[in-house]
């Protein structure tokens, strides 16, 4: 009995991981992404807004940057703006740095800009992380599968096109055909 009661203590002991993730299918692959619910609530609410909503479906990763980001959840094919819910509040000093694989809001100059827009992050961008007064992008996740899929996107060529003042466009579509919470 002794065991049993401290075998229960122990597993109630352990930390539970509850992080949300979310499956994303594109034209070239999938990927998975597990949000920091707890480090940046709003951002991830924000984010499984437009999930739950099904409107990420159609977007594209309207901007690829090499070695930088890859931009993407605001336009369709056809470079079309989709609609978006009210700005949030920026969560950029919430702890979480823009390293490796994670994911971000994108945002205008102003720090309380984000709406639907999201990057991932090609390379280790500290310099987007807020800094002393200075507001940064907030992260609120990390790829955890599939990175191998956003480095495909890396590799396709990218043009600008002056008229809509869009650089950094992949001239191949990387169009979002299905994202799904996979586990909640």
């Amino acid at each position: 009995m002794r065991r049993y009661l401290l075998a229960l203590l122990f597993c109630f002991a352990l930390p539970v991981s509850a992080a949300t993730q979310v499956l994303v299918t594109t034209n070239l692959g999938e990927f998975t992404i597990q949000l920091d619910d707890k480090s940046a609530p709003v951002s991830s609410q924000n984010f499984l807004r437009y999930v739950e909503d099904g409107s990420y479906v159609g977007t594209i990763f309207h901007r690829v940057i090499p070695g930088f980001m890859a931009q993407g959840g605001g336009f369709d094919k056809d470079l079309k703006r989709r609609p978006s819910y009210d700005a949030i509040k920026n969560e950029s000093t919430n702890g979480l740095s823009n390293a490796r694989a994670t994911i971000a809001m994108a945002r205008t100059q102003d720090p309380d800009s984000a709406t639907r827009q999201f990057y991932i992050n090609y390379q280790n961008n500290g310099f987007l992380d807020a800094q002393g007064s200075r507001p940064g992008y907030a992260v609120f996740g990390k790829v955890v599968k599939g990175f191998s899929v956003i480095e495909k996107m890396a590799e396709i060529p990218t043009t600008t096109i002056r008229s809509m003042g869009m650089k950094d466009v992949p001239q191949q579509p990387i169009v979002i055909k299905a994202i799904n919470i996979i586990k909640k």
